[in-house]
Formats: C-alpha cells, structure tokens, sequence
C-alpha cells in the first residue's frame, strides 16, 4: 500500500502539507482534487522521489512501477508508434539484451530472453501500442508519423500513450484530459476502469472522475482528506460539512434559491424527450451541488446583450474547408437568441471548423453565410491565449475594452474571475494556462455578445471556475454553440446537441449518454465498409442527394420549428410571471383584511396564468410530436 505519515512540506515559501497522513490500497483509484496552486501537482512530484518532505515520510512498495506522463515530448523523428512502446521499460530492457545476446552469439540467454519477452506479452505490444494511439484519436496510418511532425496537442496524447503502455503499479495522471476531445475522453474513461493498478488522478472534469475513481482525496488549507465515492458523493459530503458552517449558511441558501431559479425557468420543458429531461435533470443536480462550491473565489455573470436580433446567422448550402479539402458541405441552419446548441462528433469531422465559419474566421467556400447587422459574437478558442499582450496586466487589457468605466469598476468585474488585488495589475506572461483562459473569457463577456461560440473552454480550468462558467452560462440570453470534452457543461448548457459528422451537422437523436453507443456503432460502420467504400463519382451523387433532401426537410420543418420557438418563449414569459406573482403572494400584508381586493386579483391572475401555461404547454408539445413524428417519417 501508499502511505504518507505524518508529512509535511513546502515548495519555496509556500507550506502545501502540514502533518498529513493517509493509507492508499492496492487497486483504489483515487481522484486528487483542489484549488489550482494548492499543491496537487507537486503531491505528485513528491511521490516520484523529485521533491522530499520537510518532516514524515513516504513509502511505496518496492518494486511497484510508477508510471506518469512527462510534461515535454522530445522533438525526435521516431515513429510515434515506436515512442509510445518506450513507455513498456521492461520491454525494452530485455529487447535491449536480447540484441546484446545475439551479437554475442549466446543462444541459451537467447532462448531465456524470448521465454520472458513471451511472459511479458512482448509479441502483442505493437497491436497495443497501435489501439492505445487508435484509442486517443491517431487515424490509422498516423503511428508511423515521426514525432516531430505532431503538433503540441497531439505531442501530448502520445507521452499519454506511452505512459499507459507501461505495466504499471502506480499511474499518476495529471490532468489526461485537457488535450482530448470528447472521444478520446470517453475512450480513456473506459480504459482507466479497467486499469487493474493503483491510480492517482487529478482532473477537473467531474463527469470523468465520477466515472473513474471510488475514492476522492481533497487538499485543502495543507491537509489531505479522503473521501469514499467518487466526486459527486464527495461534494454532497462536504456540503453537508460546510453547512454545518454558520457563516457559510446564508451564502449557500442564495446558491440553492439561484438553481432554483433554472429549474422553474425550464421545467415547462420536462416532457419534450431525453433530450429536455437530461437537461432538467443536469439543473437539478446544479441544486444539489452549489453548496459545495460555496467558498469559490469566482462570481460573474453576462449583462443583457444589447440587441438580440432575429435571426442572428444563417447558413445555407455552406461548404467550407480547408485548402481543395472540404469539411464540412452543404450545411444550413440559422441560430437564433436562446438557441443552446452543443455541438457532438469524431476528431476531425469539422466541429471546430463550423465554430470557425459561424466566428468569421474561415473563409466560405461555396453557399451563403448573412449576419444580423446587430451581430455580436464572443469566441473563445486556445489560440486566443496566445494573443494577450504578455506585458500588459489584466486591467489594462479590460481597459482597453472599456476605457470609460472607473477603475474600481474594472477591478471589482475582476475579481470575479480570481484576478484580485495586485493580481489585476501584474503582467500576463507568468500567468498560467488556467489563469490566461479566465482572462480571456472575461474579456469576452465584457463586450455582451449576443452570439457566443466556445471552443473546448475548459481546457485548464479548475473545477470551480468550471462551475461558475455553467452557472453564468444560464443566464446569457443570446445563442450559445459550444463544443467540450467536459460532459457536465454539455449537460448544464445545452438544450439541442448537434452531430457533425460525414460533412453534415444535423440534430442528434438522444442525449450524451447515447453518444458512446453512436460512437461505437460508427466505428463497427466504418470497419464493415472496408474496401467496399465507394469511389469519388458516387459519393459525390449520394452528397447532392442528401443535400437536396435536407434543404426539402427544412424548409418543410421550417413552420414548425418557429412555432415551436414562439411556443418556448411564452412558456418562459409565463413561467416567469408565475413565478414573480408566487413571490409577491408571500407578503403577509396581502391578508390584512384592508388588501383583500387586490389579493382576490392577484389570486384570479394566477388561475389564469396557470391556465395559459397548460394550453401553452399542450400546443407546445403537439408541435414537438409532430416535428419528432415528421423527423421519423423522413428517416
């Protein structure tokens, strides 16, 4: 088993630990969670012997093998395949003996090393390697690439494939997410599950450390505490812990009565299908675990935008791509304010690309793009980190945006993305990726967008600004299109999932519970096609095909889905009113007998609203049913 005792240390002035002990058993896997800069990464650090403990002590058993993944990939021009086999040290070792026994000319260490390289399953490791790299999103062909020819992102899913070829004892992963996309999640969620060693694990993505780990370890103010279940069970125990905190108490009712608020707001919708019932489910659960997130040092939110015209874009018969190479073809739809579109699909089916056409920055190649003249769009991508002025500080840059406001103002709207104090006025450049992506997304939210299309936005952000992103995200009144490999801001923000995939973006049908299967039941497509694809000429005629057809089925939609919106909006309009006139049947001068007739007009109003609501609701739903039967019909 691990064990620290009794241990303390510091990294520079900073004290992480203090005093701390803690027993894991063979097989736990373990989800390491904190505030950024608490100390996790170099918890880590400290168990692979490159830091050492102030006082206590730290005992692995001997033997284990310690696996992690490096933070830099040589730049070499080693197959990737190649590279990823050199995290089975053992492997190699005895290959490295093996050629030495040869050139020796030994034939019975000969025979001794291939019995053990049998052992060891030394013949099946390419094969593994190759559905490891498969598994993390390589396209077939792409593990004979050199290194080098990878870029950074990719650099990383292959020291990840390295480091879980090795038979290891202990894995240590830190943060294995943030370079994947929603596949290569999912793929890795169902590997760790069956990892059959001890794993420590730090993430921020909650739907992934729920799936994964039956243990949470929490470090807070230097002490490590360990939680049974995974981070779901943890935070409802610790939010138990913290309410029993008087002064937390009213700050945690406010949170409870904020996800209120969300699912009033959308619980007219409950009957729509899978689709609106994970949606209220996802809300519901925002309730349960707000409490736990009580003492987050972030709190913002979008102010109106500033016109909210109708609709914002639309695409028609648009193909885009890149070079002669079209991704995406014949794609049309329009967004619209209050559409909340999530956006699903395999590496490289063009879901980036679409994010890129919607924001302006890829070029059409053929069809029609219009944009509101009022059109305002926030976009968020990685690349936009790169593009802070590394010597100017977070307030110079929001100055820049907002040369009128006061100062205190700007600093106060800082403060909610955790850039407090002298933290406003340092330079970016040290600045972390977490802390960089923050501040971007602050600086989008100050232009009140009314278009907002975010690209992986997680990537780097802990778990609290990750909550506080959801929570603000509800409340923005424009169109939201967003792809992420964090499952719980899809759940949370997303009312309509979109699937691109062969050149199309079309609804998905189910929820992003359904998307493994889809994904699963893709790939068997794709390996029964085989060789039995079809060439050029009749791929081109099946595309024109389909185009025409779907051009037919939307304008044929195209009545009910603005009945279907005009239906939405009523429903929010007259749940609202709903919910302001219970607020003000609270007051108890109402039934002072001097307020009778206007409580007798209040009390009549609510009747009739509760009556608009149901017919409301009714129509609501047979426009739902006839989309949904119309879809089925066409299919």
């Amino acid at each position: 088993m691990l064990q620290l005792k009794d241990l303390s240390f510091r990294r520079g002035p900073d004290r992480l630990l203090e005093a701390s002990t803690l027993t894991i058993y063979p097989g736990w896997r373990v989800g390491l969670v904190g505030a950024n800069g608490c100390g996790k990464s170099s918890l880590f650090a400290l168990l692979r012997d490159e830091l050492h403990a102030d006082t206590g002590e730290v005992t692995i058993p001997a033997g284990w093998e310690i696996a992690h993944v490096a933070q830099h990939t040589p730049d070499t021009d080693r197959p990737a395949i190649e590279f990823a086999l050199d995290g089975d040290r053992e492997l190699r070792r005895l290959q490295s003996e093996l050629a030495e026994a040869e050139a020796a000319g030994e034939g019975l260490r000969q025979a001794e090393l291939h019995g053990r390289l049998e052992s060891i399953g030394a013949y099946e490791a390419e094969s593994r390697a190759a559905r490891l790299l498969h598994g993390l999103g390589f396209a077939p062909g792409d593990e004979r690439r050199p290194v080098n020819s990878y870029s950074g992102g990719w650099r990383m899913r292959l020291a990840l494939a390295r480091t879980l070829m090795c038979r290891s004892d202990l894995l240590l992963l830190d943060e294995p997410t943030n370079h994947l996309d929603l596949d290569a999640v999912i793929w890795l969620e169902g590997w760790l599950k069956a990892y059959p060693g001890t794993l420590l694990l730090i993430s921020h993505d909650r739907d992934f450390l729920d799936a994964v780990v039956g243990h949470t370890l929490h470090l807070e103010h230097q002490r490590l505490t360990l939680y049974t279940g995974n981070y779901s069970a943890f935070e409802r125990q610790r939010a138990e812990r913290l309410a029993q905190q008087q002064a937390a108490y009213a700050r945690q009712q406010r949170e409870i009565a904020h996800m209120h608020s969300f699912v009033e707001r959308f619980r007219a919708k409950a009957s729509k299908a899978r689709q609106a019932q994970s949606r209220l489910k996802a809300l519901e659960r925002l309730e349960l675990i707000a409490p736990a997130h009580i003492d987050s040092p972030f709190r913002f939110g979008f102010e109106p935008a500033e016109n909210l015209p109708r609709p914002l874009l639309r695409l028609d018969e648009a193909v885009a791509g890149y070079g002669e190479r079209p991704i995406l073809d014949g794609v049309g739809f329009s967004l619209d304010p209050g559409d909340r579109i999530g956006l699903l699909g395999r590496n490289g089916a063009g879901k980036s690309t679409l994010i890129k056409l919607l924001a302006g920055t890829l070029p059409l190649q053929s069809g029609r793009c219009e944009r509101a003249q009022d059109l305002r769009i926030g976009y968020f991508a990685q690349h936009q980190l790169d593009q802070l002025r590394p010597d100017d500080s977070p307030l110079t840059h929001l100055r820049r945006l907002d040369p009128q406001a006061t100062e205190q103002a700007l600093r106060d709207y800082l403060g909610g993305f955790g850039f407090a104090g002298d933290r406003a006025l340092e330079p970016v450049a040290p600045l972390s990726g977490g802390e960089k992506a923050r501040l971007v997304l602050a600086l989008i939210i100050r232009q009140r967008p009314n278009l907002l299309l975010l690209d992986e936005p997680t990537n780097h952000l802990d778990l609290e600004m990750r909550q506080a992103l959801a929570e603000a995200l509800q409340e923005f009144d424009g169109a939201l299109v967003l792809v992420s490999h964090d499952r719980h801001l899809l759940r949370v923000t997303s009312d309509d999932l979109w699937l691109v995939d062969g050149g199309a973006v079309r609804p998905f049908d189910g929820d992003l519970d359904d998307y493994p299967a889809w994904l699963a039941g893709r790939q068997f497509q794709d390996e029964q096609k085989g060789s039995t694809a079809p060439g050029p000429s009749e791929r081109g005629g099946e595309r024109k095909q389909q185009r025409r057809q779907a051009a037919e089925a939307r304008k044929a939609l195209q009545p009910l889905r603005t009945r279907e919106k005009t239906l939405e909006r009523r429903l929010g309009e007259l749940g609202e009113r709903r919910a302001a006139l219970e607020q003000e049947l609270t007051a108890p001068e109402l039934y002072e007998p001097a307020a009778k007739d206007r409580l007798l007009k209040l009390l009549a109003e609510q009747r009739q609203i509760q009556a608009d609501l149901d017919d409301t609701e009714m129509a609501w739903l047979e426009v739902c049913e006839a989309i949904e039967n119309f879809q089925t019909d066409d299919a």
